[in-house]
């Protein structure tokens, strides 16, 4: 295989733009530099590109799906409710959920076929981005607690009824905007960068404040934009390079 084939292959860079890096240097072979577009890559051989080893991606799929409220993020429930899994296509039911979101939330959950995926994504710092309306008017102490962090001893008002998390630390938002705020409702855009159980429902219930619609439109570097509801996407191209950038880091 020729080196630009190569690097193409296992990279985010096009043919043209291997050409461009082995011009420059950028490309070593037993830490000898490269500069011949015509290099036959053999097997075995390792090529580094920017001081760093070329290796063949796993294979993996990675979809977004638009979950709808009503739709419970598991393969089976013994109450009878709806399971993501009767609205998604069959070839995706052996995907896994990258962590939750709750029976009456909605928005953007992501899927793999690789556990390794899953578990990376899930325990990440990856911004999390959701709308949200609130039953009643965003105050002073909200915005304090959105910017400063929050911490409950008891913070089981907006917990599932069956939950056994009593306490919870809250971190300062990563970001916000009041989108309406009036005495009858709100609408508030939020940032943050942890998945903890019901971390919004608790923390907005701590101030009175019933969560009304819950909807996730961004997880890192992929949004939801304008997926129909209960409707699946594989991620473009330029998702699926960043994700492979992440995997690596």
């Amino acid at each position: 295989m020729r080196l630009n084939q190569y690097i193409a292959h296992l990279s985010k860079y096009s043919r043209r733009e291997a050409d461009t890096l082995i011009k420059e240097g950028k490309v070593s072979i037993n830490k000898e530099i490269i500069r011949d577009f015509s290099y036959q890559v053999k097997e075995n051989t390792k090529v580094y590109l920017n001081g760093k080893l070329l290796r063949e991606k796993e294979e993996y799929s990675v979809i977004v799906y638009n979950k709808p409220k009503g739709e419970l993020v598991s393969k089976k429930d013994d109450r009878g409710r709806k399971v993501i899994y009767e609205s998604l296509p069959k070839r995706f039911w052996h995907f896994n959920p990258v962590g939750r979101l709750d029976f009456a939330s909605e928005g953007l959950l992501l899927l793999s076929d690789s556990n390794k995926v899953v578990t990376k994504l899930m325990e990440s710092k990856l911004e999390r981005t959701y709308l949200i309306k609130l039953n009643g008017m965003l105050k002073d102490k909200v915005f304090d607690a959105m910017e400063e962090g929050l911490s409950l001893e008891d913070a089981r008002s907006g917990a599932h009824k069956n939950s056994k998390i009593t306490s919870m630390e809250f971190a300062p938002f990563l970001g916000y905007s009041v989108i309406k705020n009036t005495a009858k409702y709100s609408k508030i855009k939020v940032v943050i960068n942890e998945g903890k159980n019901r971390e919004l429902r608790r923390f907005f219930a701590h101030f009175n404040l019933e969560v009304l619609d819950l909807k996730r439109i961004a997880y890192g570097f992929i949004q939801l934009n304008n997926l129909p509801t209960q409707k699946v996407r594989f991620l473009t191209r330029q998702e699926y390079n960043k994700l492979h950038e992440f995997m690596e880091e």
